[in-house]
């Protein structure tokens, strides 16, 4: 399952915009500044009519190529949809609001092991000194008490948030990619527990960093609430939850 040795650009990038465009060219100017060679093409999707405005008259050393939908799509449908332009080993799901110090690519792609299947940096969240804490598999009880003193952390992530996961193209194949019955929220914890229960690994950079401008719409809006919960149910009603929960618990 390893992926050869290639001196070609190894990732294809999605970033989609939901009336975020500001926030993009930011980050590909840092995409551009730390990791244009293992860049082989950006594919950003427009899910809401926006103005072209924040994109006139850049560009950058690798392709962009652009998606603008009819209809508005769910998070996990977006993704699976640039992935069908993905023709690298590794496919990037990355948000709009990250951002960078130096290259994270190079050595994310160098460290993966052999049955890596995704990968992910630690993720700064801001005004906070230490990155954001591995996470459990997600049940009613870890939510109410992980907050809580106490509260102990796994050593090893059983899911990592949809900001910044690298996949290996042939991993994300091999699930077809996010499950399209979620929205929003809850794909990237279910896309990570089929991607193990598939026989991948999930790897970690622990000495890596990417810095995330956190938008925690759920808190505002009623609608984002929605998703998230209901989302929530879909996971627990799932077989892979199931299954999952009880490969983690085989392997504890």
């Amino acid at each position: 399952m390893a992926t050869p040795a290639t001196t070609s650009p190894a990732v294809t990038i999605s970033i989609v915009s939901h009336g975020q465009l500001e926030l993009v060219p930011p980050l590909l100017d840092q995409i551009d500044r730390f990791s244009r060679e293992q860049v082989a093409k950006v594919v950003l999707t427009l899910n809401i009519p926006e103005s072209d405005a924040p994109l006139a008259g850049a560009a950058w050393g690798f392709a962009l190529e652009r998606i603008e939908n009819a209809q508005p799509k769910g998070f996990g449908a977006n993704h699976n949809q640039a992935f069908e332009r993905c023709a690298t080993p590794w496919f990037l799901v990355l948000n709009p609001d990250i951002r960078f110090d130096g290259d994270v690519l190079a050595p994310l792609v160098a460290l993966a092991a052999p049955d890596a299947g995704l990968l992910t940096p630690r993720i700064m969240e801001p005004g906070k000194r230490e990155p954001e804490q591995h996470r459990d598999i997600l049940t009613p009880l870890e939510i109410l008490t992980r907050k809580k003193p106490g509260y102990a952390r796994p050593a090893v992530p059983a899911w990592v948030p949809g900001l910044f996961m690298l996949f290996r193209a042939e991993a994300y194949a091999a699930v077809r990619g996010f499950d399209e019955r979620f929205f929003m929220y809850g794909e990237d914890f279910d896309i990570c527990a089929r991607v193990q229960l598939a026989g991948w690994r999930l790897q970690v950079g622990e000495q890596l960093r990417a810095r995330h401008d956190a938008q925690r719409a759920s808190h505002r809006s009623s609608k984002y609430l929605y998703w998230h919960v209901t989302s929530l149910l879909k996971i627990w009603a799932s077989g892979a939850f199931w299954r999952y929960r009880r490969l983690r618990r085989q392997a504890a």
